[in-house]
């Protein structure tokens, strides 16, 4: 009865079912598993932000890098602004989506060492090769307080650290390669700068990070699960009407042509 099973066609049509169930369900285990590192995330952002302050030496020294734990955790830090080793970092967007540059501007602390301070976003000069317009830093002592974040690398932001780019110029900020730029000792990660609050809004804070959105990786884990449920149920279904169709063309090809009727066979003249 389920013979035609054993056919080409079926045979490839069960294999074709048989490979896309397991990969479904990996799928739908995979979108899962970014909803679950979604949620954790917005959890330690939310943790972190809510966190008070606290002295960034508490936090991070030169060469230290910052656990993924201090993300986000509000510091503050006190010292006299370098503009002379100020750089801006190039292709960065704005809260609207203007492409332009970070403001790096070292913080020399009172002990001489350090911290790379992201002051904020503003406009790219009209020549990529000129150094933009930047709003200038309080030349006395100043107290800052802003974000901790870890170096960017290349592997973490997809971001290529292009070389020979013009002067006082970088693609992305890593506080090794601020120290090697600078010639002193600089503390690990950086700090967004939340206040502060620039004059006149000179310049465009970063902004806090998202920690509500949670994305529609659930919907997706789901989705494709319910695939995976529905491809043998599909495969029964086809099974089902090929033998229901086997079974009438049988009965069809049993029952013979249909027998002529005799008074009308008598009454044809013969020729």
């Amino acid at each position: 009865m389920y013979r035609f099973l054993l056919s080409r066609q079926w045979v490839i049509l069960t294999l074709i079912a048989l490979v896309l169930v397991p990969t479904m369900i990996e799928l739908g285990f995979w979108q899962f598993h970014r909803h679950e590192r979604r949620v954790a995330q917005n959890a330690l952002i939310e943790d972190s932000i809510s966190a008070a302050p606290v002295p960034v030496e508490e936090l991070t020294s030169p060469g230290h890098t910052v656990p993924r734990t201090d993300y986000w955790r509000p510091v503050t830090a006190t010292g006299t602004f370098d503009t002379a080793h100020e750089v801006v970092v190039r292709r960065r967007t704005s809260s609207d989506d203007r492409i332009g540059v970070h403001v790096l501007t070292p913080l020399v602390l009172r002990d001489g060492k350090v911290l790379v301070v992201n002051r904020g976003w503003v406009p790219a000069a009209a020549d990529q090769h000129s150094y933009p317009a930047v709003p200038p830093v309080p030349k006395d002592e100043v107290t800052i307080t802003g974000r901790l974040k870890a170096d960017e690398t290349t592997g973490a932001s997809g971001i290529k650290d292009l070389k020979g780019l013009p002067d006082r110029q970088v693609m992305l900020i890593d506080s090794r390669q601020q120290a090697q730029l600078i010639g002193r000792e600089v503390l690990g990660g950086y700090v967004e700068q939340t206040a502060p609050e620039p004059a006149g809004g000179t310049i465009e804070q970063i902004p806090e990070p998202d920690h509500d959105s949670i994305g529609a990786h659930m919907a997706y884990a789901v989705q494709w699960w319910l695939f995976a449920a529905g491809v043998p149920v599909g495969w029964v279904i086809l099974v089902r009407r090929e033998k229901r169709d086997r079974e009438a063309a049988a009965a069809s090809g049993a029952a013979g042509p249909p027998e002529p009727d005799t008074a009308e066979t008598l009454a044809t003249p013969s020729r």
